[in-house]
């Protein structure tokens, strides 16, 4: 057995931490704190809370508030430069996923030349410092917080990519589960299957090992028992610090395994339709998915599937108890009738978005327990669609 395990981020989790960053040894004198171009980091607080702390703490601040639910290379570039220009020393990524995931491509960008897609697609190596990176999810969800990965869209090429380097671990991750407690309902549940997608892949990768096993099964576990009554009452404070240490685990599992190719499958369906949330789309391909895995190749992905199973719930002693497992939570989280043609997306376009889910993140194909060509991503996605 040979794995690696690598870890750096230092973790604040539990009630009142945010708190905390008024008196924490900072990584440097100003921020460049970056948020979504919604309202709710303003309307709830949390904005205003973040910069006072850092005043209370000596640093200064500016604010980039551009960033979309799918981030653009377009905001990176920008905020880049704004960043450059106004002389931050580090990064802090407020909000969901996708705030803290462009923070990590902008504090990459802010001393490296080039466009960002330079070095996601054209070769380009890293050269100069990365800025440090402080994490404040008030999502569960994506786990960012706790992993070197980020994920960002070309929107003239429709690609849209992950990416991963040790220098993009944040230095410091702040999980507060008090500022989760206002996400309406239907986004928790898309935000917290999300996280469970990323524990489940990361137990199926042909590169999971014995840490992610465990943290994946334990997220998987809290997801399937804790997600429902996060989704029933956004203020179970139980409920919700039960999603957010999961997700922060999957997060963990993302650093120690890796997803497989649902992600990538996911990842050309929302290059296309940015509208369409990360999490809805895992959903809407999740039963598709794994049934024709384990149809396809039973013996590849049995004991895995059984293990998935009791962590939910089941006895586990048939593989198809996870396939249950699965259609019952997404009744549960109350996305039983979700539907992918709710974004437009069509059936004829399967095997277009198969083709661009090999050609964006191939990679991830690679990591699969059981082998899928072009045609089985197309049957999958045509399955999905309805």
């Amino acid at each position: 057995m040979h794995f690696d395990f690598f870890m750096p981020t230092k973790l604040l989790f539990g009630c009142k931490r945010l708190e905390e960053l008024s008196k924490i040894e900072l990584p440097g004198k100003k921020a460049l704190i970056v948020i979504t171009n919604g309202k709710s980091m303003r309307n709830l607080g949390y904005l205003a809370r973040v910069q006072e702390y850092l005043q209370q703490n000596g640093a200064e601040s500016i604010v980039f508030d551009k960033i979309l639910p799918n981030p653009i290379e377009a905001h990176v570039m920008e905020a880049a430069e704004l960043a450059r220009n106004e002389n931050c020393d580090f990064i802090i990524g407020l909000g969901g996923g996708s705030a803290i995931d462009s923070a990590k491509s902008i504090a990459m960008m802010v001393n490296n030349q080039g466009t960002y897609w330079d070095y996601i697609k054209g070769g380009k190596k890293i050269s100069e410092e990365v800025l440090p990176i402080i994490a404040i999810p008030t999502t569960a969800g994506t786990g960012t917080e706790a992993d070197p990965w980020t994920v960002i869209t070309n929107p003239q090429t429709n690609e849209k990519i992950g990416f991963g380097i040790k220098e993009l671990f944040p230095v410091l991750s702040i999980i507060d589960p008090e500022l989760m407690v206002s996400v309406p309902a239907k986004l928790t549940a898309y935000q917290g299957m999300d996280a469970f997608f990323h524990s489940v892949e990361g137990y199926l990768a042909q590169v999971a090992q014995p840490t992610s096993d465990m943290l994946a099964l334990n997220a998987i576990s809290l997801i399937t028992k804790y997600l429902p009554k996060a989704v029933k009452n956004g203020e179970d404070l139980q409920a919700r610090e039960n999603v957010a240490w999961a997700s922060t685990e999957a997060g963990m599992v993302e650093s120690t395994s890796c997803c497989i190719s649902e992600h990538s499958m996911e990842h050309s369906l929302s290059a296309f339709y940015p509208d369409l949330p990360h999490g809805a789309g895992l959903v809407a391909l999740s039963v598709s998915y794994f049934s024709y895995m384990l149809k396809k190749d039973k013996a590849k992905v049995e004991q895995r599937y059984k293990d998935i199973a009791r962590a939910m719930g089941k006895k586990g002693e048939q593989a198809e108890e996870f396939i249950e497992a699965l259609k019952e939570l997404i009744q549960n989280i109350g996305l039983g009738d979700l539907k992918l043609s709710d974004w437009g997306i069509k059936k004829e376009e399967a095997e277009k978005l198969a083709a661009n889910s090999f050609e964006a993140m191939g990679s991830l194909y690679e990591l699969d327990p059981v082998c899928l060509s072009t045609e089985d991503a197309a049957c999958i996605i045509r399955d999905a669609i309805r």
